[in-house]
């Protein structure tokens, strides 16, 4: 049997300065040597993985996303909504009393994610394995998903992190 893994993520970046800005100041990556293409491409570096981002006039696709654990979620959810080119995306098909304060969604799991755009309109979903953990004082719009069939008392949920 064949063994895959990721290597990395290629999205696209509308000004690359600005993306490279987001993704360091939201997320601590850090820009890697970067070989010189034909494209204004730079590299960053994400935990084990690399986000290489690409500057092109193309739209992103408004579904396709990719997906960040973060070590301390309320620092990510601060700088999310204090950074002028990102903005905390709803969900269309659940429907939220926002009251100023973007959702995170629960998963039957316990787990919560969130949903960015990048500057270049990119979807990032933004994980973290334990919404009891979370200071309520900083994430005050706990949703719980109500788009995913919950499981029975006694049966497993699903996870994002499968491999833990």
């Amino acid at each position: 049997m064949v063994e895959s893994r990721y290597t990395h993520v290629s999205i696209v970046a509308a000004d690359l300065e600005e993306s490279v800005d987001f993704y360091a100041s939201v997320f601590g990556m850090e820009r890697i040597r970067t070989p010189a293409f034909d494209e204004r491409i730079q590299w960053l570096g994400c935990g084990d993985l690399q986000l290489h981002l690409v500057e092109r006039d193309d739209d992103p696709p408004a579904f396709n996303h990719h997906a960040l654990h973060v070590d301390d979620f309320e620092a990510v959810y601060r700088s999310i909504r204090e950074h002028e080119s990102a903005e905390i995306e709803a969900l269309p098909q659940i429907e939220v009393d926002a009251d100023g304060h973007p959702p995170v969604y629960v998963l039957p799991s316990g787990e919560v994610q969130c949903y960015v755009r990048d500057p270049a309109g990119n979807l990032v979903e933004v994980n973290a394995p334990d919404a009891d953990a979370l200071d309520g004082s900083v994430v005050r719009n706990l949703v719980k998903r109500t788009d995913v069939e919950w499981p029975e008392a006694g049966e497993e949920a699903a996870r994002i992190y499968a491999n833990e």
